[in-house]
């Protein structure tokens, strides 16, 4: 479709003609405006005009709605759509959604209190110069001063987003490090457990000023496994202890909860057995039939401890070989993670054609990394989280 499209350049003049002492009304005006803002400036021409976003104005003047992304507000809305996600058919609906809006703000008070008028940068020019080379890509960034020390260290999805997040913060972390910073350095990850992992080394290593808070261990509590006298696996979150072996870590008490109340649910478990109901007899799922009945030893011993033990296996990668396949910081490329009998020795990039469990290749690919608990808890806690994420058993 934009095979034979003309040029920005060659439109540009005559977007600005249909656009001068007009207001851009658009279904998430800001993104727009910035792609808008972004071409001009490519061509060194400073590109302003007020906005109006039928988003913004939407959920002002048609409350409760499930969804107001423009496809989901038009049906609801009876508005006719056709060559959605396309410029004209999108542009269409976007023209009744705002009639309609018009013809429900009888003053016409919401929609000039929602006119947006492009303030002046408070970013000083030597901040926006730094910013302006910064990718908007997954990584770790480093931000240095004057004299090339590293005084930050952060990981972002959006580096470039989290830089000026940074450059434009009021708080006193965030005044005192736009006072000093000279440079910003990065490197790209793609994968965001690459970035986590990377940016939690680089922090123990560097121990940049701005850091401090950081330096103190991610996690707080973890899941534990014993047994009791009937000989049923039991399970219970409590404070992370250093000499006993967690299952998996929590940075708090209440995500630890959050987590055994899932997996309750998941594996079928006995709340009474998991520490979620305090009681001397049966669990309240027992009382709604939805406990098989370990909580008063009706359930067979072997057949229950089956089912904690694979939750158990799922979640700690103990004396475990494996490999964790994330995304790479390009199309052609993925990024592997290499945990040997549970101990997580690095990550490196590979190509999408090589045969990564070859033990030659990954030994040539990954990059070492220290293990330690800190590391254990972003990786047990990013499979928590991240489905998508590809698990290989290592025979």
């Amino acid at each position: 479709m934009l095979k034979n499209a003309p040029k920005f350049y060659e439109v540009a003049k005559r977007i600005v003609e249909i656009t001068e002492d007009c207001i851009l009304v658009a279904h998430n005006s800001s993104f727009d405006y910035r792609i808008l803002k972004t071409e001009f400036k490519r061509l060194g021409f400073p590109y302003k005009r007020k906005t109006l976003c039928t988003v913004e104005l939407s959920k002002q003047l048609i409350p409760d709605m499930e969804s107001y992304s423009l496809g989901k507000l038009a049906r609801a809305l009876g508005i006719p759509m056709s060559d959605r996600h396309r410029a004209n058919g999108d542009a269409m609906a976007t023209v009744k959604l705002f009639k309609m809006l018009l013809s429900k703000d009888l003053d016409k008070t919401i929609i000039k209190d929602n006119i947006q008028v492009e303030k002046k940068s408070t970013i000083a020019p030597n901040l926006k110069d730094i910013i302006d080379e910064l990718p908007s890509e997954t990584g770790v960034y480093y931000i240095h001063n004057a004299d090339g020390d590293i005084i930050y260290i952060g990981k972002s999805n959006n580096i470039r987003k989290r830089i000026i997040q940074h450059f434009t913060g009021t708080n006193s972390k965030s005044k005192k490090i736009q006072r000093l910073v000279s440079t910003v350095t990065y490197e790209k990850t793609g994968s965001e457990l690459a970035a986590l992992l990377k940016e939690s080394a680089e922090i123990k290593k560097n121990k940049p000023i701005f850091n401090r808070a950081l330096r103190r261990t991610i996690f707080t509590h973890a899941l534990y496994s014993y047994k009791d006298e009937n000989g049923y696996i039991n399970l219970k979150i409590d404070k992370a202890d250093g000499n006993a072996i967690p299952i998996i870590t929590f940075s708090t008490r209440l995500s630890g909860n959050n987590f055994l109340f899932k997996v309750v649910e998941d594996y079928n478990l006995c709340q009474k057995l998991t520490g979620l109901y305090s009681t001397k007899s049966s669990c309240f799922k027992y009382e709604v039939k939805e406990c098989h009945g370990a909580c008063i030893q009706e359930e067979d011993v072997e057949a229950y401890n089956k089912r904690v033990q694979s939750l158990i296996d799922k979640y700690s990668y103990d004396n475990k070989d494996m490999l964790l396949i994330d995304k790479g910081r390009d199309i052609e490329e993925k990024c592997v993670f290499l945990i040997e009998n549970g101990i997580f020795k690095g990550f490196g990039f590979f190509d999408l054609n090589h045969q990564i469990t070859n033990r030659a290749i990954l030994s040539s690919v990954i990059t070492p990394m220290t293990n330690d608990r800190d590391t254990q808890h972003i990786i047990q806690s990013y499979m928590r989280r991240n489905k998508r994420l590809k698990v290989i058993n290592l025979t």
